[in-house]
């Protein structure tokens, strides 16, 4: 099975595109999310991060028409989820397991939703295929591996063939090998024109198939734009780290040129860490004021650590 198919190719763009304008969710006195407002576009993978509590669920929840919003829209195409005259052919998603009956083959249960879609059953052998699970859909659900749910879960999100894909956390339970089978999947979803929304807590990951990012954090929105970018924010915070046999007159004259230091003799390994000086002017001191030089590299930002940043409050990127 190709992962294109004539629902995906004829859809305009536009109608794959998700809009999030001003939405909020309260429980009682709790806001869990607080107008919130992206974008999300065909073509491209977009990472969806935040802390645990941040929010994330809830958002899909409401852009599935599975939660109702206090304020504001979630709409696919401009479309509320409730008002798509077919939801399954336009929006594929997994947030919870697939709700296959232990003792149902996987076979069976895509079959039964098919069924129930109005779907020709052939989609189930199909997705099974796109998935890796041809020879596993004959078993009974219940002795499948949490990765092998997994698939069956995006396989049930795809029988559809749609040109949005919402996925929770699609890496869970995967193994290495399943990770970067899932990765080429989502990269070739996205190239097809489709539109693809990932929220996960694997931030290495999100990082390998990102195109864009979205980070929340207390319901809010604190970055948003392409991967790069938002970690480029922070390259004001590179460090050159530097190892030297004088490491007391290199810091010196460090210090004296205008860098911040940190490290250095009490830590016995005679190693720096310099901020505000580049490679190359960190280099040249040390040539005159170093003595012998065994290390030098510079330690850029990366995804983990902007995420870090940035739920902390420290900054917003838009």
């Amino acid at each position: 099975m190709t992962t294109t198919g004539p629902n995906s190719r004829s859809r305009p763009a536009e109608a794959r595109t998700i809009e999030m304008a001003g939405l909020t969710k309260r429980y009682g006195g709790t806001v869990a999310v607080d107008s919130l407002s992206f974008s999300v576009h065909p073509r491209r993978v977009t990472g969806f991060l935040g802390p645990n509590g941040a929010g994330k669920t809830t958002t899909l929840r409401m852009l599935l028409d599975l939660a109702a919003p206090t304020s504001g829209t979630a709409t696919i195409g401009g479309v509320r989820y409730r008002d798509l005259p077919d939801p399954l052919k336009t929006v594929g998603a997994m947030l919870d397991e697939c709700g296959a009956h232990r003792g149902r083959t996987g076979r069976d249960h895509l079959r039964i939703q098919c069924t129930a879609a109005g779907l020709p059953v052939c989609r189930a052998d199909e997705a099974l295929e796109l998935v890796g699970l041809t020879r596993a859909g004959r078993r009974r659900y219940e002795e499948y591996s949490l990765g092998m749910r997994q698939r069956l879960n995006l396989a049930q999100a795809m029988l559809g063939d749609p040109g949005v894909l919402i996925l929770d956390e699609p890496a869970n339970g995967l193994d290495p090998e399943g990770i970067a089978w899932m990765r080429e999947l989502l990269r070739n979803f996205a190239a097809e024109g489709r539109t693809v929304l990932v929220s996960s807590h694997l931030i290495a990951e999100v990082e390998q198939i990102a195109d864009d990012l979205v980070i929340i954090s207390q319901g809010k929105l604190v970055a948003q734009g392409p991967t790069g970018r938002i970690v480029d924010g922070l390259r004001h915070e590179s460090r050159v780290r530097v190892r030297v046999s004088r490491p007391v007159e290199l810091e010196a004259a460090l210090t004296s040129a205008g860098a911040t230091v940190t490290g250095g003799p009490s830590d016995g390994d005679g190693v720096l860490l310099v901020a505000g000086l580049d490679p190359s002017a960190v280099a040249s001191l040390a040539a005159s004021h170093g003595g012998e030089m065994s290390e030098l590299a510079e330690e850029r930002p990366d995804l983990e650590q902007a995420f870090l940043h940035l739920t902390d409050g420290k900054a917003a990127i838009r």
